[in-house]
């Protein structure tokens, strides 16, 4: 099975975290989180149309100058999402530059931006040839999901870092496998038809209904007609839609513990800081972070398949296996209460 979402982490665990998330076969990619983008291509960049930001320390904005540096100029929307105060941030980082000449830009950029909050969202659109100023502020009832596409829905949870900081789960509503002998069978090529099926199938299209599968041949274009629910039956699988969970900066708090856990629950992996070893649990108590050993006991409890410790402190970099293995014990369960020795 060739999974539809592609995450990987921008940096290495010591630096700032970002998750870029591509989707498979589209010009497209989430982002959580908005640090250091340098590792990332333009090309990459640009496929970006939603980042969601779990609250704005540096090291988890800093990047928003590269996207708006790469996206000026240029015929797109992109949709940011973050905690409470997030549009006054957003709108401190904008007025920071001069934007006298933006009038006269041809294509249209805007960013819509919304701000959560417990029981309500606020979303304002900035339009560059406005020089970024405002729009009216709208607000709705909020329930937990930022962004519900056909395809999957991005929800987010709220944790406590002393001050709100986000949460965010990717879950994909089922899996369309397409299985290419039986394409071959059939004679159809992979070709671009193939997303507007998919789309069809999420978007739940009465399987009696004719579906056009149209390519370009040697001769030109040739068209073939289906009913919907038989070409489903004979040249895909359904499966279980991925669950991508994302979390950071968060004390190891009864709340914050009762929180990841239900959030993450049997997720397909689970990204989540640990940012202190647990011999230093009084420093990351302190500093509202979670420890290696209380990240892997989250994933553990969570019923994680897989998980990913990063966002390390610097101040293990010249052992950087120590976080890692910790996290490692905690999730397998097997040697929490060791203490950790680095061997040469």
């Amino acid at each position: 099975m060739r999974p539809a979402f592609r995450p990987r982490l921008v940096n290495n665990p010591f630096c700032d975290p970002t998750l870029f998330i591509p989707f498979a076969f589209q010009k497209r990619a989430l982002l959580f989180d908005l640090g250091d983008l340098h590792e990332l291509s333009a090309k990459d960049i640009l496929k970006v149309t939603h980042a969601f930001v779990s609250h704005t320390h540096m090291d988890h904005f800093i990047g928003f100058d590269t996207v708006l540096r790469l996206f000026l100029g240029r015929n797109k929307t992109i949709h940011l999402f973050g905690p409470p105060g997030f549009l006054k941030q957003l709108e401190g980082r904008l007025s920071g530059y001069t934007w006298n000449l933006v009038d006269r830009y041809e294509h249209r950029f805007s960013i819509t931006a919304t701000e959560v909050h417990e029981k309500e969202i606020r979303t304002r659109t900035y339009h560059c040839r406005k020089a970024f100023k405002g729009e009216a502020v709208h607000e709705r009832p909020f329930s937990g999901t930022l962004l519900h596409e056909p395809a999957f829905r991005v929800d987010t949870v709220r944790l406590d870092h002393k001050i709100p900081c986000l949460g965010f789960k990717l879950k994909e509503r089922f899996h369309v496998n397409i299985i290419k002998e039986r394409l071959t069978d059939l004679h159809l090529p992979v070709g671009p038809w193939l997303r507007e099926f998919k789309t069809a199938l999420y978007q739940s299209k009465d399987p009696t209904q004719s579906f056009q599968v149209e390519w370009q041949g040697p001769q030109g274009i040739e068209r073939r007609v289906f009913r919907l629910g038989d070409l489903s039956s004979r040249i895909t699988h359904l499966s279980k839609g991925q669950k991508i969970c994302y979390v950071v900066d968060a004390a190891y708090t009864e709340s914050n513990k009762k929180k990841i856990i239900e959030f993450a629950k049997d997720a397909d992996v689970l990204y989540v800081e640990a940012a202190f070893s647990e011999a230093e649990a009084s420093i990351a108590k302190e500093k509202f972070h979670l420890t290696a050993t209380q990240a892997g006991r989250l994933a553990r409890e969570a019923g994680v398949k897989r998980f990913v410790p990063f966002h390390f402190s610097p101040r293990y970099a010249e052992t950087p296996h120590r976080l890692q293995m910790e996290a490692e014990q905690a999730f397998t369960g097997s040697s929490e209460t060791e203490p950790w020795h680095h061997h040469n």
